[in-house]
Formats: structure tokens, C-alpha cells, sequence
């Protein structure tokens, strides 16, 4: 590979990494993409498209060393172009191209911490994967919930409807209601062990006393909540309608 090797240790620095070899990528997919074709030659040997540090990208062969410094893009994409509609064959590339990518930043990651590599990757999930824009996709956003003007849920909270929630969560104990400054201050309570909120947790929130719970404590896992259209808590089940 031509370009000068990257050797990113914080998360800006891995970041900045990230989002120069995507827009080489990116041009190599759209607005070059006819050079980018012509070099996916079928009768040459295994290449791959490699994005650079610089933005710059090349079509080239795979790395000779064993293991090789960084993760290696897909192998052999010039084997299937011809075998393929165009359009079709490009989006296959994209998507080899947006694991490649992942992998690279990932790879410098190893290095951060847990909440450092939570947060690169939720810098990297702002912006439109390469598939997205070579398929000129729209990315998919969060739906808000209907009372999102009443509920504040925390980003790994879901309620049984499955959707993600907010950046805030609210006090799960209904018992003690301040307004609504005092609210956003306050720190969420599973209403099953009273520990505190973290984001690393899944929780669930009861459709009926609308107070937040662990996950594990209520044995509900984020896969059965998908299947549960509203949510009893065991307190909530056990009381016997009037």
C-alpha cells in the first residue's frame, strides 16, 4: 500500500482516522467510480479497495505479511464484477468496505477504555454508512415515543414496545415526584434492587406503575422484551383488578 500508515491512540484521533479512510472509500464508490472499475480487473489476481489516512484510495493486492499490520479489506472484489449488475456488485463492495472500516477503528479501540470505545462508536453510527450513501439510503432514524414529552428514558432503557429511548432518564420511584428540573437532575433507580442506572445495563419499563427495572432482575432479557406489547412488573401483575 502506497499511502503512510496511521497509528491513532485517542478517540478523536481514531475517529479522524475512521472518517478520512470512509470519504476515500465513499469517492472511490460514487464520484470515481468509473476508474474504480476499471481497476477491478477480474483476469488479475485477488485485490481489495483500500481506504487511506489521507483520503485517498487504491485498488491493490492484499498485504504479503502474516498477520498483516492492520485488518485487510475484503479479498478478491474484481472476481465479481463482471458476474454481477453493476449497481449490485458495488453495494457489496460498500458493505465489505463498512466492515473493513469498522474493523481498522476497532482495531486501534483495542487500545481505549470501555466508555471510550462506546463513544467512538457512537460517533462513527452519526454518519451514514458507505452502503447508505452508494444505495442513497436514507439512514433509519429512532421514532420518539408518543410521551417523550412526559418520560425521560435512558439511552439503554426500553420500554416493552422495544424502542430506544432518550439521553435522560427519569426517577423510577413514583413515589417521590419533584418538577421537572428536579427531574432531569436525578439519578434513574431499578424499583426491583435500587441500584443505580448505567448505560451498560438493559432495563425495562413498566407500561402500568411506569417505574424502570433491570433487566436481569426482572428476568427479562432484551430479545423477550421484543416480543412483550406491554410490560407488567411483578408488583403490577400481582395486584388484582377492583
Amino acid at each position: 500500500m502506497s499511502a503512510a500508515s496511521s497509528n491513532p491512540r485517542t478517540v478523536e484521533e481514531t475517529f479522524k482516522d475512521f472518517s478520512a479512510r470512509r470519504t476515500a472509500i465513499v469517492r472511490a464508490l460514487t464520484s470515481e467510480v468509473d476508474d474504480f472499475y476499471g481497476l477491478c480487473d477480474p483476469e488479475k489476481d485477488n485485490l481489495c479497495l483500500y481506504g487511506h489516512p489521507n483520503e485517498t484510495w487504491e485498488v491493490n493486492l492484499p498485504a504479503e505479511e502474516v498477520p498483516p499490520e492492520h485488518p485487510e479489506p475484503a479479498l478478491g472484489i474484481n472476481f465479481a464484477r463482471d458476474g454481477m449488475n453493476r449497481r449490485d456488485w458495488l453495494s457489496l463492495v460498500a458493505v465489505h468496505s463498512d466492515c473493513w472500516l469498522l474493523s481498522v477503528a476497532f482495531y486501534f479501540g483495542a487500545r481505549l477504555n470501555r466508555n471510550e470505545r462506546k463513544r467512538l462508536f457512537s460517533m462513527i453510527n452519526e454518519l451514514p454508512t458507505v452502503f447508505e450513501v452508494v444505495t442513497e439510503r436514507k439512514p433509519i432514524k429512532d421514532k420518539p415515543s408518543v410521551d417523550s414529552g412526559s418520560k425521560s428514558r435512558g439511552s439503554n432503557m426500553r420500554s416493552s414496545d422495544g424502542q430506544v429511548k432518550g439521553n435522560t432518564p427519569k426517577i423510577a420511584d413514583a413515589d417521590h415526584e419533584e418538577d421537572d428540573e428536579d427531574d432531569e437532575q436525578g439519578e434513574t433507580l431499578c424499583g426491583s434492587c435500587g441500584g443505580n442506572y448505567s448505560a451498560d445495563e438493559f432495563w425495562i419499563c413498566c407500561d402500568i406503575c411506569e417505574r424502570w427495572f433491570h433487566g436481569k432482575c426482572v428476568k427479562i432479557t432484551p430479545a423477550k422484551a421484543e416480543s412483550i406489547k406491554q410490560y407488567k412488573c411483578p408488583s403490577c401483575s400481582l395486584k388484582r383488578k377492583p
